[in-house]
């Protein structure tokens, strides 16, 4: 994976920072992309993140901070802040929304600097979320937290995993965000990677049965007029819906991760992650479709995408 200097060329093409503040977590996720990583890595000193916030301000106008999960470190009030003298415009933060369940906390981060909330949720009852998350009370407190933060004004995006033991359920949990008032939400197809490839025959759906739910949700979304947005679900299998595929309209990414610096995530995205198959130069898609995660068709193989032709 080539690493880049972000201070070298292409000034003005990234727009969004995304800095993984460290690994630590107080969710056990049984797909997590991270895994042992968190074990691995632990967490950045202050200092650290600051100089890397510093140095994404030279380049970008918004920064996702994310983990792990930021929200459980001391100094996260004092890093919004950090980031909020610098003048981002926008400041998310990526969260699995448990520590937003106290208000107060939730009154502090925003007075801080955070105005966009990226919430994880993956299940429409405790026992399905909590089963996925594998921390018990999680699941009030995550939606606990998306009722403060729409209560003091917020906008709050949603990430739901799609793995086997939810995607039957992608309805039922799109009811849920819409009765917690959720501006936007996105269901992104699982990464078979660390923990999900760990956990694979239990996690890792086929995405054509997954399809026929997640239309549905989209639908019910759309009709109240909510956002919805997929990610890593090929074009072939959105036919009439390619406007949610989220890959389409990501702007231009700087990932701070583990060490390194991405300076175009989009290109690691493109041409080390994801895969296409033998029959794909014939779909009408083929330019702008990015494929599947590579790992999913080492196993599956590629029958089940089928291209969609002119």
């Amino acid at each position: 994976m080539a690493k880049k200097n972000l201070k070298s060329g292409q000034k003005n093409m990234i727009k969004k920072a995304d800095i993984k503040l460290g690994f630590l977590c107080n969710n056990n996720c049984l797909f997590c992309a991270q895994g042992e990583e968190k074990k691995k890595y632990g967490n950045l000193s202050t200092e650290e993140i600051k100089k890397l916030l510093k140095i994404s301000r030279k380049n970008c106008q918004m920064v996702v901070l994310t983990g792990g999960e930021p929200t459980i470190r001391k100094d996260i009030i004092e890093l919004v802040s950090f980031a909020k003298n610098l003048k981002f415009s926008v400041i998310q933060i990526q969260s699995n929304g448990r520590m937003l369940a106290y208000k107060d906390f939730c009154q502090k981060i925003i007075k801080a600097g955070a105005n966009e909330f990226s919430i994880a949720l993956h299940g429409h009852i405790a026992q399905l979320h909590e089963y996925l998350t594998n921390s018990k009370g999680s699941f009030k407190q995550t939606c606990l937290g998306i009722k403060n933060l729409k209560s003091l004004g917020q906008n709050v995006l949603t990430n739901t995993v799609v793995v086997k033991p939810n995607y039957r359920h992608l309805v039922e949990i799109t009811k849920l965000l819409i009765v917690l008032k959720v501006d936007q939400f996105q269901f992104s197809f699982v990464h078979p990677i660390r923990s999900a490839a760990k956990n694979f025959d239990n996690i890792v759906p086929r995405i054509s049965l997954v399809i026929p739910y997640l239309k549905k949700a989209i639908a019910l979304g759309e009709y109240f007029k909510k956002r919805v947005t997929t990610e890593a679900i090929p074009h072939c299998f959105l036919e009439n819906k390619q406007h949610c595929i989220s890959e389409s309209f990501m702007p231009k990414m700087t990932v701070f991760d583990a060490g390194q610096t991405i300076l175009d995530f989009s290109n690691v995205r493109i041409n080390d992650e994801k895969a296409k198959g033998p029959e794909c130069p014939k779909c009408k898609y083929f330019k702008i479709c990015e494929g599947t995660w590579k790992e999913y068709p080492q196993v599956f193989g590629w029958k089940e995408f089928k291209p969609i032709l002119n």
